[in-house]
């Protein structure tokens, strides 16, 4: 690590999936033109996160929609309504890999995102990203997010 330096950060995250005639769905499938032919799996993901990055706390909160559209059993598109690096519409290829990894690559105007998503349990999930300039490949920025369910919020 250049900087040495590590953010420690609470998030809560609610994912939903929703239902194929929602209108936040509809939207977003008419703004790429698709004409969605099933399976099309429509998520909903918001979140709120306190972080100690900086001496102020503030808190973080977004949403998004994400439409997983499978070309077989392994990979596929994403359709989003708002990127992960650029916050503007955005589409990715995904592919879960042997491991049942989740990896997601997306590029945008001026950057290339690659995320890889490792699924260690039910409750722990590993999170690397590596994020380049479009143009001549150099590396932006580069992290790695340890994510752990907090089991006292769960319900029964």
């Amino acid at each position: 690590m250049a900087f040495q330096e590590v953010e420690n950060s609470t998030s809560k995250i609610l994912i939903k999936e929703l239902e194929i005639n929602n209108k936040n769905v509809i939207e977003l499938l008419e703004k790429y033109n698709s004409t969605f032919k099933p399976p099309v799996i429509p998520l909903s993901i918001s979140w709120k996160a306190t972080s100690d990055w900086e001496m102020d706390q503030k808190i973080e909160e977004d949403k998004t929609i994400l439409l997983f559209l499978p070309k077989d059993t392994n990979k596929g598109i994403v359709l989003r309504n708002k990127g992960y690096t650029e916050s503007v519409i955005s589409s990715s290829e995904y592919l879960i890999d042997e491991n049942d990894n989740l990896n997601i690559k997306t590029i945008y105007s001026s950057t290339v995102s690659e995320e890889r998503i490792c699924f260690l349990s039910n409750h722990i999930r590993s999170r690397y990203s590596v994020i380049r300039n479009h143009e001549n490949n150099i590396v932006i920025q580069t992290s790695h997010t340890s994510e752990i369910r907090n089991m006292s919020t769960l319900k029964d």
